[in-house]
């Protein structure tokens, strides 16, 4: 009988080799879908993205005018819908009948959901929760009751606050813009005098995001804004955000140069994903040379990735694009 004698140094080696042959285990990503206006293109009216947390928590983030409804097969399964601000081309006042209408430049947005919202259409459809800071929650719980879904899933997060759903941990952040709800949203003899007299309601400072997901990534949504100091001392000093959608529309939002200016100053991510550009900024997919989109990706010392609708791109806790991108 033959008896082997194993050293110390032969158990060590054999433990390092078994670790060696063991398949690499992939980290979860944090999955981003664009829901923009025409496929494979980034268009003047997309606002929409999905974020999808490893935990299968999904997130739609400012619904806009693209999303063709509560049936829009690129839907699936919502749990909560965000809203930077009340405009009608972020909480939806009108949204198309289907994708790829109309051109790029011009999609064909033929269906009103005032004084609803898709906003709120998609929500009590889906059963998701509105989360949104300022007096917003207070407006959409009224909307959700009229529509005969439930106003406790209109919840308040205000700055400095935060709240978790499922994998995704929420809070607001300062945005300068404005807040107004028009006449047509409000409804009623009192949306008539509104619209009437060219008001419109308020309801709070608008907002931009900080969201957490369950792998450690932190993305910085801006909805419309102007530069802030609060990109610097809470968006990058404090919560250390990695990917930031930013928004480049210039007039409305933050130019193609203050956005730069917010990348490579303030906040300094790791990468950027360009939003509510307010221009055709593609062509077959590709950035269309002298273009505002084009300016900030030149200008931008990270990479920048274009949001084309229908894409999904995935990003680890680092804000570093795995695949889409």
């Amino acid at each position: 009988m033959k008896i082997t004698i194993k050293t110390g140094r032969d158990v060590l080696l054999a433990a390092v080799f078994s670790l060696i042959a063991l398949p690499a285990v992939h980290a979860a990503g944090v999955k981003i879908t664009s829901l923009g206006s025409h496929d494979g293109e980034l268009c003047p009216q997309d606002r929409a993205m999905i974020f999808e947390d490893p935990s299968g928590t999904r997130v739609l983030y400012d619904v806009g005018r693209t999303v063709t409804g509560p049936d829009d097969p690129r839907l699936g399964r919502i749990d909560v819908v965000l809203v930077s601000h009340m405009h009608g081309d972020h909480a939806g006042d009108q949204h198309m009948a289907a994708t790829n209408a109309g051109t790029c430049g011009k999609p064909e947005i033929t269906v009103q959901a005032t004084p609803d919202t898709s906003t709120v259409r998609i929500a009590a459809a889906k059963k998701a929760k509105i989360v949104t800071g300022s007096e917003m929650p207070a407006f959409f719980a009224g909307k959700l009751k009229a529509l005969g879904g439930n106003p406790a899933d209109s919840l308040l997060v205000r700055f400095g606050a935060s709240r978790k759903v499922g994998g995704v941990t929420i809070t607001t952040v300062p945005a300068v813009h404005s807040n107004g709800v028009s006449g047509a949203m409000v409804g009623g003899e009192l949306g008539k005098m509104l619209q009437m007299a060219s008001l419109g309601a308020y309801v709070g400072p608008p907002t931009g995001y900080v969201l957490t997901f369950s792998n450690g990534l932190v993305v910085y949504l801006s909805g419309d804004t102007g530069i802030t100091a609060e990109q610097d001392t809470v968006v990058r000093q404090h919560y250390k955000a990695k990917l930031v959608v930013m928004n480049i529309g210039d007039n409305f939002t933050t130019g193609p140069k203050e956005a730069a200016f917010v990348i490579n100053d303030l906040v300094k991510p790791n990468a950027v994903i360009a939003s509510h550009v307010n221009e055709v900024a593609t062509k077959g997919g590709k950035v269309i040379a002298g273009t505002k989109t084009d300016t900030l990706m030149k200008a931008v010392k990270v990479p920048v990735h274009l949001p084309l609708t229908g894409r999904t791109m995935e990003f680890d806790s680092d804000g570093n694009c795995g695949s889409g991108c």
